[in-house]
């Protein structure tokens, strides 16, 4: 492209503009950068508001250029630099590549390319950013707490059966169980990965605590609204997937509508609980798993939150769901035991699911250290007959009830532990309880007792 049509298009994330060559710490901060982000130009002699001032180069310009970028960077860095003429004057562009090597350091600090912007990177981002460059992914890694006693042969078994089942693998191997392990890579040498651990673990959250999965539902539509009830899952991943799927069941909304056709009622949920379930698998095997966040899903009064650590891969994009796994093996595990069905295709079933059912398009918030989806309820876009699911409105409430009957005195935080709900969710529930005349308390909170009514 033309030198001045190029500097007529602005800086971009790919072009830097410095007015002289006394910029030289901030050039060499930008070939870090350049290096460990994408290829890119930078043109000395330029504004930052695109104004071609040129620069004077001398018998020995070029040659100190290369060598002050060349001595203080590491890993050295040997840029393409030349000379371009606009209106008349010099102007040094310099090309940088992306090193396969990263991190490029510049006088001991790294940088990288956000926009039109040069960043400096934190201890972490170093880290993540070495780890990349080696193509070493988490779940291939040592899970440097656990060992070969920590893999469940039953998991394992399961996991053969639903292959057969999803991908016509026979579920008898004719190798060595341990061999077995290694070639899906759940071993590595003499050692389990983190894959390994998280699908086939006798107790994974022991051995990797941060792949927590946490669910609430939460009264009304902020965060700091009353918690009706929360679960903290447990157990493998597919395990979590399955407990998740439980709760969705028990507080989405279960509605109903006359349909066109005949005077019945169509019931279905409120939102479709496989797509929550695809994005809660999508959270789980696309995370961030060298952070010490969880997972977690928020169901609030008229939508549902997915969060999970870290971010779309280079690349990806909500709009552009490209198969690019950050857990590779995790990803292949899923996809063998039939929780999902075509790589790469996960959100764009999402998104089919919600428009089916009448739904608003599925929403996504990222950040740069998070990634939120959120799918909205279609209470208050439709006229429905709004109603709770079975078991938060009739099983729930009879169990209550039934457990009261039994053991009058039972306390709040023992009716939590047997229902199998947070003690907000039991005052919640015992509030509509007595409104609807149905139970009382006698005496105090000490010493007092319940008394059902017309039971």
């Amino acid at each position: 492209m033309e030198l001045k049509k190029l500097i007529k298009k602005r800086e971009s994330q790919g072009v830097e503009f410095k007015e002289s060559l006394s910029l030289k710490q901030e050039i060499g901060e930008c070939v870090s950068a350049f290096s460990n982000t994408n290829k890119g130009l930078i043109l000395v002699g330029v504004s930052d508001s695109g104004e071609i001032k040129g620069v004077q180069i001398g018998r020995k310009t070029m040659e100190d250029l290369a060598n002050y970028i060349k001595q203080h960077t590491d890993n050295p860095i040997y840029p393409k630099i030349k000379v371009e003429t606009a209106d008349g004057k010099n102007i040094i562009a310099i090309e940088v590549d992306e090193h396969n090597e990263k991190p490029v350091f510049f006088r001991g600090e790294a940088y990288r390319r956000v926009g039109k912007s040069v960043h400096k990177l934190s201890a972490s981002e170093i880290r993540k950013l070495a780890k990349k460059s080696t193509k070493s992914y988490w779940d291939e890694q040592v899970c440097e707490e656990a060992s070969l006693q920590d893999i469940d042969e039953e998991k394992v078994k399961w996991y053969l059966k639903q292959r057969e089942k999803h991908r016509n693998i026979p579920k008898q191997i004719k190798i060595s169980f341990n061999q077995f392990l290694k070639n899906i890579k759940a071993v590595k040498g003499n050692n389990t990965t983190n894959a390994g651990i998280l699908f086939f673990g006798k107790n994974p959250l022991f051995k990797i605590s941060n792949a927590q999965l946490r669910l609430s539902r939460i009264k009304g539509k902020k965060i700091y609204g009353p918690i009706l009830d929360r679960k903290d899952c447990e157990g493998t991943l597919w395990e979590m997937i399955d407990q998740a799927e439980m709760f969705f069941k028990e507080h989405i909304n279960f509605m109903g509508l006359r349909t066109e056709k005949s005077f019945q009622r169509e019931d279905k949920f409120d939102i479709p609980i496989k797509a929550l379930r695809e994005l809660v698998i999508n959270a789980l095997i696309h995370r961030d798993y060298e952070t010490t966040a969880d997972v977690r899903a928020f169901i609030f009064d008229d939508r549902v939150e997915i969060i999970n650590p870290g971010t779309f891969p280079e690349g990806v994009t909500p709009k552009n769901p490209s198969h690019k796994p950050v857990n590779p093996i995790l990803s292949q595990y899923m996809y063998d035991i039939g929780f999902i069905e075509k790589y790469g295709s996960g959100i764009v079933n999402v998104r089919f699911m919600l428009k089916k059912n009448g739904n608003k398009d599925l929403n996504y918030i990222l950040h740069e250290i998070e990634t939120k989806a959120v799918v909205y309820s279609q209470i208050n876009e439709k006229d429905w007959l709004r109603k709770t699911t079975q078991k938060t409105t009739q099983k729930t409430t009879q169990k209550i009830l039934e457990t009261i009957k039994e053991n009058p005195a039972i306390t709040r935080k023992e009716l939590a532990s047997i229902i199998g709900v947070s003690e907000n969710g039991i005052k919640f529930h015992i509030s509509n309880l007595k409104k609807k005349g149905l139970l009382k308390r006698i005496g105090p909170d000490k010493g007092g007792h319940w008394e059902v009514i017309g039971k």
